[in-house]
């Protein structure tokens, strides 16, 4: 069983959405899907809730007997992703793969002879986090002033990760442009 983000299957950022996850299995497992997954979320004024992320209609139905979990209208996002994926084709995903592995792997090792830590190690794919002291919020605001946006700051979310930021290369990073990141990222520390 296998799920994700569908957002960069040709998806448009629109400001954070819309976008759809998937889920799917072998057949021999089709039957044992959920027809309902409760996701966790929050309100305007912060309080926690739980809702029907997923739900078939068919569940009103034939309640504990269904088996469709076909129920969100998130028809346009299916629609861009079907679209996407045949024109990009099978060797088009996989060398777009190749490519943001690559080039986040390039950035990785540029930064490895800088002041960083990388709190996670281990293997990423197209991004990775690294940890900048005394403060990694400093050098942010410092690069957002040249208009760089110096990955996501994750302390908010996660507490336990301070001065750490989430960095990301896409296949579209050129060799130039991760060079310029990082350039930025030393001037902004040693400034």
């Amino acid at each position: 069983i296998v799920c994700g983000d569908g957002q960069i299957l040709g998806g448009d950022l629109s400001f954070g959405g819309p976008s759809f996850g998937f889920l799917a299995c072998r057949q021999q497992f089709l039957r044992q899907m959920p027809g309902r997954i409760v996701g966790k979320t929050t309100d305007k004024e912060g309080n926690t809730g739980f809702v029907l992320t997923l739900q078939a209609r068919e569940q009103h139905i034939r309640r504990q007997k269904a088996t469709s979990n076909i129920c969100s209208n998130q028809s346009l996002n299916a629609l861009a992703c079907a679209v996407y994926l045949s024109l990009m084709g099978e060797n088009g995903l996989i060398e777009r793969a190749k490519q943001s592995v690559l080039a986040a792997h390039y950035l990785s090792d540029r930064l490895k002879s800088y002041n960083v830590r990388f709190p996670l190690g281990g293997e990423f794919f197209n991004e990775f986090v690294i940890e900048i002291k005394p403060n990694a919020g400093r050098i942010y605001k410092k690069m957002l002033k040249k208009n760089i946006i110096a990955g996501f700051m994750l302390d908010k979310h996660y507490p336990e990760l301070k001065n750490s930021l989430l960095l990301y290369c896409s296949e579209n990073k050129t060799k130039s442009q991760i060079e310029e990141f990082a350039l930025a990222l030393k001037e902004a520390e040693n400034g």
